[in-house]
């Protein structure tokens, strides 16, 4: 991103996670999760994968039923990933919060992906109205069975104004003090 707001110093800070391989896996309705995605891909180098949900979520009914379906918990058909995830040292993966809870396709792509998220390292960013990211990572725990290095959370508004490089470069230096 060309965005000189979202532009980080790579010359002052070097990190660990420069050296690993990572994958930036995430779900967006609303291209909002998207823009963080690509922003922490770019800054570190790292590969891409969108979740791709089979269920038309958009409009006013796909909103209604996304909260119902996140509420209920329920999982989802998805299309087949792209890339593996324990090709990867670190996945980090990314989710909008849907009425306080993980997406439905980012919980689908948990718990398909379970075994082999639990024996890497992983990190999770959230994109909501309000609140809830907190939440999302005891979920996402829960789900593969090991807590994320890391948790973010940024309001829609933070990422729609470009105002996230700052707890962006936080994020990833908190992944980076758990790296041995």
């Amino acid at each position: 991103m060309q965005n000189a707001n979202l532009k980080m110093q790579n010359d002052n800070v070097k990190f660990k996670m420069n050296i690993m391989k990572v994958l930036v896996i995430y779900y967006s309705r609303t291209k909002t999760t998207k823009k963080v995605a690509e922003a922490l891909a770019e800054k570190l180098g790292a590969d891409l994968e969108e979740v791709i949900d089979k269920k038309d979520r958009s409009g006013a009914l796909g909103w209604l039923s996304a909260g119902r379906d996140a509420t209920r918990r329920y999982l989802t058909d998805l299309e087949p990933a792209k890339k593996a995830a324990g090709d990867y040292d670190l996945v980090m993966i990314g989710t909008p919060i849907w009425s306080w809870n993980l997406s439905t396709p980012i919980r689908t792509y948990l718990s398909e992906n379970k075994e082999v998220l639990n024996k890497i390292k992983t990190a999770l960013f959230c994109t909501m109205g309000g609140s809830g990211h907190e939440r999302a990572g005891r979920e996402m725990g829960g789900i593969i069975g090991r807590e994320p290095a890391a948790t973010l959370g940024l309001l829609t508004k933070e990422v729609v104004q470009d105002k996230f490089a700052e707890k962006l470069e936080e994020f990833i230096n908190k992944i980076n003090q758990t790296i041995k």
